[in-house]
């Protein structure tokens, strides 16, 4: 376990990241840190366009079935960026701590997927 210059305990939180190994270089550190607000930023948008989709679709009257699939999909990549996000920088913290290859993350896939759903519906939403 790493302890500050000061010589008082390490309180850093979570501590299964922070306890582990020794500290990197600040820079990729900071970098991590930037890394995740990103996919932050982008959970965000995702959630603004689900809401911003059903909200704008509500206007003209019911809501189809399509616009609410494509909704539901904008939401659930907001929330996949959001959760792999975290579960992202704190894979890659332990790995920088540990000096280990950074590991590899299905987020990247499974946010194309989503994207792919929506843009089909979308499709169809506009030939009807």
């Amino acid at each position: 376990m790493t302890e500050p210059p000061s010589g008082e305990p390490d309180r850093r939180w979570p501590r299964h990241v922070y306890g582990a190994g020794t500290e990197p270089d600040p820079r990729f550190t900071l970098a991590n840190e930037r890394t995740f607000l990103a996919w932050i930023r982008t959970a965000l948008g995702f959630l603004a366009g689900g809401v911003g989709v059903m909200a704008i679709a509500g206007i003209g009257g019911p809501v189809q079935l399509e616009v609410r699939v494509a909704a539901i999909a904008l939401i659930a990549c907001g929330l996949a960026c959001g959760v792999g996000g975290l579960t992202r920088w704190i894979r890659n913290e332990r790995a920088l701590r540990l000096k280990l290859p950074l590991p590899s993350s299905p987020l990247l896939t499974l946010i194309a997927v989503g994207i792919a759903v929506v843009a089909v519906v979308a499709v169809v939403v506009v030939l009807q």
